[in-house]
């Protein structure tokens, strides 16, 4: 069985990189790469790709927020 994920945009917001995708199973959502190229991924699931990057961005502004200490 392939698993097809569709890559809707990549966006690098102050040097962390958001993607948004979409899998079959679950729908829409985002990972971010950190400073260090970590992936991490979130695993909320929301039902336009829209919905996934305003969230993206929240979260990409928090990160940033927490960086600046």
């Amino acid at each position: 069985m392939t698993l097809k994920i569709k890559i809707e945009q990549v966006t690098c917001i102050n040097g962390i990189t958001l993607m948004v995708f979409h899998t079959p199973a679950h729908s829409w959502q985002f990972s971010y790469f950190n400073h260090q190229g970590k992936p991490l991924r979130y695993l909320d699931i929301f039902y336009s790709p829209e919905k996934a990057e305003a969230a993206g961005r929240e979260w990409v502004k928090a990160i940033a927020k927490g960086s600046s200490r």
